[in-house]
């Protein structure tokens, strides 16, 4: 570790052992500890700072407060030949999506499409991770899950739907996968957070306060109600999400998540419904043909100077790979001051 002048200056790897040792020190399983801490070093690496090292204070806040089972044992099944369930027994959902994935590439591989529904799993990180980890077996993934009631429906101010967030990759033959990942909400709150964090206001559209109003204060849009991004449409896309990662794979709502947690300030609670397809399922001797069709597209675009939206993470993680990362001093004394273990 390197103090710099804004924060401290640190390896990935490093940074590897310190989200470990911090998770094991709050009651982390081992095997927990492993694979949340690399979706946090993913979120550091790749740029995404309100998924990065930031949420090792979430996740130790939501084992202390007694809301993940730190040391579940995810239960693997396949109810029928396109479809796999976990139930990850009230852990943190990256192992649970971990001890699927094997089965459910096989399946997609053997069926052309196959789904996953992870249940009964604790869920406080992005999802491009998993569809990323997807598309580089080569296969088409999306991915769902509801989050807390913290969303306000467009026309309304109370809070119905989670951030509900929706991730899609695509294989690129001899290239990073294509990846987007976007809240329904007008912004993800983990970047709320980071605004009340530093006392910084937020943009009057992110959200209102309890009473309904709009509002630039962050901590009272976190204390009242986000807002959809682009009004209806996010609305209805939220929507779609609650259903089916929620009654459709026998899981919560954001609204009975919240209620779940009691007052307790936890992450989410539920599920998540993870979609694989083989493009050869589809398409046959003919995939690459058509592969490549795909990536005459994405020529298109960034032939006219517009950005992929994956690009900005995959140059931020080539500069990480090489030079490591800066991580906010404040943020890091917080993160010091939890136990080892």
């Amino acid at each position: 570790m390197t103090p710099v002048a804004d924060g401290v200056a640190m390896t990935l790897d490093a940074l590897r052992d310190l989200a470990r040792e911090k998770l094991r020190g709050a009651g982390l399983a081992p095997d927990h500890a492993d694979a949340v801490a690399e979706t946090m070093v993913a979120g550091e690496r790749d740029g995404c700072a309100s998924h990065g090292i930031y949420r090792l204070l979430i996740a130790a806040n939501s084992v202390a407060r007694g809301v993940v089972v730190p040391d579940a044992l995810p239960v693997v099944r396949s109810p029928a030949s396109a479809l796999v369930k976990v139930d990850g027994g009230g852990g943190f959902a990256q192992l649970a999506f971990e001890r699927g994935k094997p089965l459910l590439i096989e399946r997609a591989r053997a069926c052309g499409i196959a789904a996953m529904a992870i249940n009964h799993v604790v869920h406080f990180a992005a999802l491009w991770p998993e569809v990323e980890a997807l598309a580089q077996e080569g296969l088409v993934a999306l991915a769902f899950t509801p989050s807390h009631a913290w969303v306000a429906p467009a026309g309304g101010t109370k809070p119905v739907f989670g951030t509900n967030p929706i991730a899609f990759g695509w294989p690129r033959p001899g290239s990073d996968p294509f990846v987007f990942d976007f809240a329904t909400s007008a912004v993800a709150r983990g970047e709320i957070e980071l605004h009340r964090r530093a006392d910084r206001p937020v943009p009057e559209d992110w959200g209102y306060d309890a009473q309904g109003r709009s509002t630039t204060d962050a901590a009272a849009v976190l204390n009242g109600a986000m807002r959809t991004f682009g009004g209806h449409k996010g609305s209805a896309l939220a929507a779609m999400v609650e259903l089916i990662a929620g009654p459709l794979i026998g899981d919560m709502t954001s609204a009975e998540s919240i209620r779940a947690d009691g007052g307790r300030g936890g992450s989410p609670i539920g599920g998540e419904l993870v979609i694989a397809i083989d493009p050869a399922g589809f398409l046959g001797d003919a995939v690459a043909d058509h592969l490549a069709r795909a990536e005459a597209m994405f020529a298109a675009i960034e032939g006219q100077g517009a950005r992929l939206p994956s690009a900005r993470r995959y140059a931020a993680r080539a500069e990480s790979l090489r030079d490591g990362v800066v991580i906010p001093r404040a943020l890091h004394d917080d993160i010091m001051e939890l136990p080892s273990g």
